[in-house]
């Protein structure tokens, strides 16, 4: 059964940094790429990036590109966002995500709400 799991989530004055995590089971995680996405209130859940199974990030949304870096370990089969720099615009539900055996799996989320 693949499960993913985030934290790192919390309130955070603008400016701040804040590293999010996301636990891997069930699935070869070295194998896959990861991505995270994030939906804020009253918008459509969006792609904030991707990261391949060698650790390359492939993909990163234009609106955080200087500000927010993915990374992964695979030994202990976790992806990472660090976030710096926070602005209240990204104040949101941040997900973790893997497309493995033909469909999308999901964590729970974990807010990330930024303000003073």
């Amino acid at each position: 059964q693949v499960r993913l799991v985030e934290s790192g989530g919390g309130l955070v004055q603008p400016g701040g940094a804040r590293r999010l995590s996301c636990a891997v089971s069930g699935l070869n995680f070295r194998l896959y790429e990861m991505s995270w996405y994030r939906q804020a209130p009253g918008k459509e859940r969006e792609l904030v990036g991707s990261i391949a199974g060698g650790g390359v990030t492939t993909n990163i949304a234009d609106s955080v590109k200087d500000r927010f870096t993915l990374s992964r370990d695979n030994v202990w089969n976790r992806a990472y966002l660090q976030m710096n720099s926070l602005e209240p615009d990204d104040t949101a539900v941040y997900y973790c995500n893997v497309n493995a055996r033909s469909r999308m799996f999901w964590g729970q989320g974990t807010k990330v709400t930024v303000s003073s």
